[in-house]
């Protein structure tokens, strides 16, 4: 087996004895220690490492095992980092049809960098209970059932503005954009005003932490609110 034999080269692992033909022989007592290296490679240490810890009697395990928790730690926040990005350069995809990797990677470092004031900026911005409402906002870089849901609404709205915005696609889009707002924030007519006001502004909206949307895009559904507001009040009265 070649697993055995590069082992008995790095004397990782030394069979018990060979036999004339030159095949190693293994005891309990290395097959005990087999496992052992095998138990330890699944928790993320190297070979170099599992050698040191198995031929030290002294060896600190406490301080070893808490080294590597550690390590592990800070790989799984990398992932998770990652992971992150992926979904949110797939649902940008899904929002805009297309990828700008050197825009989106500026995107994310501000993003990144500008963490601490843009929660001064909310809570400047937001009272206590509307900061609540503000995390139920969708998350670009999440995979939750609402949060691609508002995606794939941008994405409808933006595919259909050249039909303009009393057409029925993007009034049906509107209306569930409606909806969908009611659903996750209730009848909060102040808030939604606030929210509003700062999304139309791409400072603001920046200072904000929102999630980029083009100035082009967020004037035709201001006007395509406009006509389904109108269109309700018609009906209602």
């Amino acid at each position: 087996m070649r697993t055995l034999r590069y082992y008995d080269e790095i004397n990782l692992l030394t069979p018990a004895g060979k036999t004339e033909g030159g095949h190693r022989l293994y005891g309990e007592k290395e097959l005990k220690k087999l496992q052992e290296i095998q138990f330890l490679k699944t928790l993320g240490f190297s070979l170099k490492e599992i050698k040191e810890m198995l031929s030290d009697e002294n060896w600190n395990w406490s301080q070893g095992l808490q080294s590597q928790l550690n390590y592990i730690l800070d790989e799984k926040e990398k992932i998770i980092n990652i992971e992150k990005t992926l979904i949110g350069l797939i649902n940008s995809l899904r929002i805009d049809g297309a990828i700008d990797l050197i825009e989106i990677n500026k995107l994310i470092q501000l993003y990144q960098d500008d963490f601490e004031r843009r929660k001064v900026y909310r809570k400047r911005m937001f009272h206590e209970k509307e900061r609540q409402l503000l995390d139920l906002l969708p998350n670009v870089n999440s995979l939750d059932p609402d949060s691609l849901e508002w995606v794939s609404l941008l994405g409808q709205l933006k595919q259909h503005m050249e039909k303009g915005v009393e057409a029925p696609e993007i009034q049906r889009i509107v209306g569930r954009i409606h909806e969908k707002s009611i659903e996750t924030f209730g009848e909060n007519d102040d808030f939604f005003d606030k929210l509003w006001e700062i999304r139309k502004s791409p400072e603001k909206s920046n200072k904000a932490g929102f999630y980029p949307i083009e100035q082009e895009v967020l004037n035709f559904f201001d006007k395509a609110w406009q006509v389904f507001q109108e269109k309700q009040r018609k009906e209602e009265g």
